[in-house]
C-alpha cells in the first residue's frame, strides 16, 4: 500500500473530532506517521500536501523532507504519531491518535 512513496491521508472520528493524520515511506525505506496538523499551523486546519519528497504544509508553506517525518516534532514540522511494524503489518492504536486531537479541536478557533 506504501511501496510507491505517494503519500495516504486517513481520518478517525472520535465524537466532535476528525482526527487526520497521514502515512508514506520515506526515502530511506522507512513507514512514517504524523498528524496532519502540526504546533503553529493547526488552527489553519490545511494540512499538509506531498510534493515528490517533501511534506508541504498548505498554510505556511514550509517543506519537510520525507526523511524527517516522525523524527522531528515542534514547530511547524508534521506532529508525529506512534506507529509499529509487526511483521508485515502497519499497527496504529487508536489511543496513539487519539492523543493527537487537540490539533483538532476547532469549536474554540475564531
Amino acid at each position: 500500500m506504501f511501496e510507491n512513496g505517494e503519500v495516504k491521508h486517513f481520518s478517525y472520528q472520535h465524537g466532535a473530532y476528525n482526527i487526520k493524520y497521514f502515512i508514506l515511506k520515506s526515502s530511506d525505506g522507512v513507514i512514517r506517521a504524523a498528524f496532519d496538523a502540526c504546533d503553529v499551523c493547526w488552527p489553519a486546519g490545511k494540512g499538509y500536501v506531498q510534493q515528490g519528497d517533501e511534506m508541504i504544509c498548505r498554510n505556511c508553506g514550509r517543506r519537510f523532507a520525507s526523511v524527517l517525518i516522525n523524527e522531528v516534532k515542534g514547530g511547524c514540522n508534521p506532529a508525529p504519531l506512534h506507529r509499529q511494524i509487526v511483521g508485515d503489518n502497519l499497527v496504529i492504536k487508536a489511543a496513539d491518535i487519539l492523543e493527537g486531537k487537540q490539533y483538532f479541536d476547532f469549536a474554540d478557533r475564531g
